[in-house]
Formats: C-alpha cells, structure tokens, sequence
C-alpha cells in the first residue's frame, strides 16, 4: 500500500499538470470565428476581444437562433455586418439583426436582388439610418490586430451575377490566415486567383460546396489546411469538391453536422464542432 500511495499521488500531479497546460493553452486562443449551422445558408460571426464582425445572416427562420446566440454571449454591438450578396441564405436574416442590435458599419455586395428578403434589409438599414457602404474595391479593416481585406467584385459579372458579385473576405491574424469566398463560382475564383498571391490556413468552401472547376486551382494555389462547408440535410455538398478536399489532404467540417467555432492564437488553429 505504501508504494501505490506515491504512484497515485504522482498520477494526480501530472493529470493536475495536463489539465493546466490544456487550459493554459486554450485561453490564448483569442480570435473565435462561429459558424451557425444554418443548413445551406451562411452565418459566420469573428470575434477578438469584444469586437464582433458577422459574414451574412442566413435565412430569415434563422433569426432567432442568432439573436440568441447574441444574447448569451453579450453581443449588443457589431463593428461590421458584411453582406456578400443578396441571396435569401446570405441576407434572410439581416434585417432582424439590423433590427435589434447595433450596427458600426455595414459593407455589401454592389448588384441588388430584388426580394422581400432585400427589401426587408434597406428598410431596416433607413430606419436605423445606415448608410451601407457597397464595395467594389479593396477595402482593408484593422480591427483590434486583426488585418482584415473585403474583395469587391471588379466587374459586372454576366453568368450568376449574384453569385459572382460576392464579396471575398480575407483575415490575417499574425501567422495564421483565413478565407471566406461566399459563393464565388468560376469566374470569380478565377479572377481572385489572378488578384491575390497570398496562400491561406483556412477556406470557408464557396458555394456551399457545390462543384466549381477552378476550386482544384484555388486549393492548390492557397495551400489550404483546414475548411468548412456550409451544407444542409437536404442539399449534400459535391462528392467532387470533397474528393478535392482530400486529395490535398485538407481537414474539412459540415456545419450540417452542428455549429462550428474554429479558434486562433495567431499561430495556432483549433476547431470545435457542437454535434448536432
């Protein structure tokens, strides 16, 4: 008895050791990105040190959920809301954000979509009086040290106009960097491709993983390692796209399989799924 008292107790200090180190380590991780798993439709929310920056709002039945989600976390203000195009799965929900919560600053994509969805979006912004920012540029954000760039479309686009307007997103955070390409299809991929020589840790998959000819280009040029896929129950992403993803041996998550919250410490990249 008296050698096992030792063992135990040495077996106590080094679980005690783990247990600190792991939390230790997970408190650096200060730059969260939370994807709402919102079916086929996007709801990204960044955030670092009580600043909030949303990529679109998904459709309109979301509304609740993200507003709860505000609620529990204490989010009564976002610095931007970034709007990538006006399809109902990017802008259902803005209007009821708009509603309820502070907004600094709103950027969005420069060809409207005429829907109640739309509609519903300007009538929120004039209430609030809002003067949404339509980017067709480059548009840098500092926000805190985080360096973000917002990729308008350059041109006018003739074939999923919608789709091909939508705005890029692009994070760096020290030595870890991060890509939000809404739902770019070919041509726009094609022409970000010419635009930026930058390679990237993270892809947030356009087009909700549907299959895109010059995603083989994008993953191979961007040297991706880890990538989500915003996907419903109902509307499986492409066999292809997924048969990409693995062929360069990338690390991807469905948010049709529960909300996702990829963490940074600047160096490091973590991902934690809630299963559904």
């Amino acid at each position: 008895m008296k050698k096992i008292i030792p063992i135990i107790i040495l077996t106590v200090l080094i679980l005690i050791i783990i247990l600190f180190i792991s939390t230790k380590d997970k408190s650096t991780y200060d730059y969260k990105i939370h994807f709402f798993s919102a079916g086929k439709a996007d709801a990204i929310l960044m955030s670092k040190n009580d600043k909030y920056i949303m990529i679109d709002t998904a459709t309109e039945n979301m509304s609740n959920e993200i507003m709860d989600y505000f609620k529990e976390n204490n989010i009564t203000k976002l610095d931007y809301l970034i709007i990538t195009h006006f399809d109902k799965d990017h802008v259902g929900s803005a209007s009821h954000i708009i509603d309820n919560i502070e907004i600094e600053e709103v950027l969005q994509s420069n060809v409207p979509k005429e829907s109640e969805y739309y509609n519903n979006y300007i009538t929120s912004l004039n209430n609030k009086s809002i003067n949404p920012k339509t980017i067709t540029d480059n548009y840098k954000i500092l926000l805190d040290n985080i360096e973000i760039t917002v990729y308008g479309p350059k041109k006018i686009y003739t074939s999923n106009e919608s789709n091909n307007s939508s705005l890029i997103t692009a994070v760096k955070y020290n030595n870890n960097k991060f890509l939000f390409m809404g739902d770019a299809q070919n041509p726009r991929i094609e022409a970000f491709l010419d635009e930026d020589n930058e390679t990237y840790d993270f892809l947030k998959v356009p087009y909700h993983g549907n299959y895109l000819k010059k995603l083989d280009d994008l993953l191979n040029a961007k040297k991706i390692n880890t990538a989500v896929i915003t996907s419903s129950n109902t509307e499986q992403e492409s066999t292809k796209t997924i048969n990409m993803l693995r062929k360069y041996n990338i690390k991807y998550y469905l948010t049709r399989n529960g909300d996702i919250d990829v963490l940074s410490d600047g160096n490091k990249i973590s991902v934690e799924q809630k299963k559904k």
